[in-house]
């Protein structure tokens, strides 16, 4: 018998011109040859085997012999003739095509499928690397379970939110300590605190850091969790800086972001090498990479980075070449530093013609090409004029120490407190405010911060006495804040209290709940202070939960209050009191002193 291919057995089966003699196996009983198998009900010729196959998918035969039915298609007419489209099973009766392909291709897959070698078993993953850290307490564990598993409801916004703590914005803290005690996470918890570091990037150092590396094995199997892979300490994504092969070839072949992680974790352990590596590809990056790359050089930054950050003064982005500007006049001594010096001494000097020294300021009458290519951005935001626009430039990219020697041999105190002719004053303050944050000169900032007793209209204004204040120690920063909230209270004082260290200090506490009590006896609705609220939840010291157990009862409403507000307050501080208790709680159960 000629054996036909599969393709032309389907054809001929689909055009009813198959011809071949009935197949052996389809005319006899499973138990022995010749025995003819029983007629059932009309399926086209197919023994009731063969329509149990065709049901299954032809995997579960009984016989092995299941599915092979006469896919003959020729018969006798009437007149004798051959019909086609029709064949014949054992019972006689025709068989239709689509019938017959149907046959056709269960014996065909009962056939290939008994001839298949097994497949190779895929490699087991690598397992889960040790983590020698000690477990944490059960009640740690449970409560980490209880704050992963927390989320914001649905219809929260605005208003009262209740009185039980945001147990979301205290998972950051808790992180922060259970990583100070050196605790392992457990492995149960690790999906959910991989999925949490994924939604909230804030909370992803610290995460990532308390998961340690079973977390991110366990990120390699799941391509949602691939951000643990880029940038994590250890991360399999991210060569040790040592290796330089390794380093290199990432840096090379690696997706952006793996890029710039490399790129910071190389800068931390050699400068030199970073800045090397840098170079090497510098002048084919796009130009936005080339200012992500930039901003790593902060980290280390010393003269051995002159050299490369002057060339970048000549970038074709005008982005790129001012972040080479800031971060040349963060180092004094650089060629850059000395230039804008002398451009902007030019500008601002002192008049001994007047009753008393003062400052007098004549600002740029133009910004020409060696301004620009410095940084000096040529053109003004709305609404400020270009001249005063080019001064602020000049001389918040001088160093400060300039100012002392071209004002006469005075302190930074006697230069502030020099008057400034024709209403340049707010300008060049504000400048000067800019060159001390820039470069984290804490002498200045004292001097331009002024007296914590001070009006604030009188001051530099909140975000940028909030910037000054970052470049002052700890304890120094908190006792500021602390003396302009007992001066003035809390409506201007949130993006102050943003800076200070967490937990405030006792006196920066102190003053802060006595100022939000001084705000309740006013009678006003307490939803103007919720941001300050949501502050001190998280970082009073947990201390002060006794101290403000009074405040949690709703005070008697005198004819001046606004409606309901005294029940609002009481909320408010029952839900300040219930966290300060709670983060308690948390810090007992991690040193293991709760049940």
């Amino acid at each position: 018998m000629t054996t036909m291919s599969w393709e032309d057995l389907v054809t001929s089966a689909l055009l009813g011109t198959d011809r071949r003699p009935l197949p052996p196996m389809a005319r006899t009983r499973p138990g022995g040859a010749g025995a003819t198998a029983p007629r059932g009900p009309r399926q086209g010729g197919a023994t009731a085997e063969g329509t149990g196959a065709l049901d299954a998918g032809a995997e579960d035969t009984e016989d092995g012999h299941a599915g092979a039915v006469d896919a003959r298609t020729e018969g006798t007419g009437k007149e004798g003739t051959r019909r086609q489209g029709t064949g014949s099973g054992s019972t006689g009766q025709p068989l239709d095509a689509p019938l017959a392909l149907l046959g056709a291709a269960a014996v065909h897959t009962v056939r290939r499928r008994a001839g298949l070698v097994p497949a190779v078993a895929a490699p087991l993953p690598p397992p889960a690397p040790g983590d020698a850290r000690p477990p944490l307490p059960e009640a740690a564990a449970r409560r980490l379970a209880q704050l992963l598993a927390d989320r914001p409801s649905a219809g929260g916004g605005g208003g009262r939110r209740g009185a039980a703590p945001d147990l979301t914005e205290l998972l950051p803290q808790w992180l922060a300590a259970a990583d100070a005690y050196g605790y392992r996470a457990p492995a149960a918890a690790l999906p959910a605190l991989l999925d949490a570091a994924r939604s909230r990037t804030d909370l992803r150092p610290r995460a990532l850091a308390f998961g340690g590396p079973r977390a991110l094995w366990l990120a390699g199997f799941n391509p949602e969790w691939r951000f643990a892979l880029r940038g994590a300490p250890g991360g399999t994504a991210l060569p040790a800086p040592e290796d330089a092969r390794g380093v290199r070839r990432l840096w090379e072949e690696g997706l952006f972001a793996e890029r710039v992680a490399l790129l910071e974790a190389v800068r931390a352990h050699d400068p030199a090498a970073a800045l090397e590596l840098l170079a090497s590809t510098w002048a084919k990056e796009r130009a936005e990479d080339r200012l992500m790359f930039l901003d790593s050089l902060r980290t280390g930054l010393s003269p051995a980075d002159e050299e490369f950050l002057e060339g970048a003064l000549s970038d074709r982005s005008r982005n790129v070449r001012s972040a080479a500007a800031e971060l040349l006049s963060a180092l004094p001594g650089s060629a850059y530093a000395e230039r804008m010096a002398a451009r902007a001494a030019s500008c601002v000097g002192l008049d001994h013609t007047a009753g008393r020294p003062t400052v007098a300021v004549e600002a740029p009458h133009e910004c020409d090409a060696a301004m620009q290519r410095d940084g000096v951005v040529p053109q003004p935001p709305a609404g400020r004029g270009k001249r005063s626009w080019w001064l602020g430039q000049l001389v918040e990219a001088t160093p400060l120490a300039v100012w002392g020697e071209r004002l006469g041999g005075r302190t930074p105190e006697e230069v502030v407190a020099l008057p400034v002719a024709d209403d340049w004053r707010d300008e060049l303050h504000a400048a000067w405010c800019r060159a001390a944050v820039r470069q984290r000169d804490a002498a200045w900032s004292r001097v331009l911060l002024g007296p914590a007793s001070a009006p604030p209209s009188a001051g530099p204004g909140a975000a940028s006495s909030a910037a000054l204040l970052s470049t002052l120690p700890d304890g120094e920063r908190a006792e500021w804040v602390a003396a302009f909230v007992a001066s003035h209270g809390l409506s201007e004082a949130f993006q102050l209290l943003g800076v200070c260290t967490v937990p405030w200090s006792g006196a920066l506490g102190r003053a802060v709940v006595d100022a939000l009590d001084i705000a309740r006896e006013a009678g006003g609705y307490p939803w103007s202070f919720s941001g300050v609220m949501g502050l001190a939840e998280r970082c009073l010291d947990p201390g002060e939960a006794d101290r403000l157990e009074s405040m949690t009862a709703a005070p008697d409403e005198g004819g001046d209050s606004a409606p309901g507000a005294g029940g609002y307050w009481a909320e408010a501080f029952q839900r300040l009191v219930a966290t300060l208790r709670l983060r308690a709680a948390m810090h007992e159960e991690l040193a293991g002193r709760a049940g």
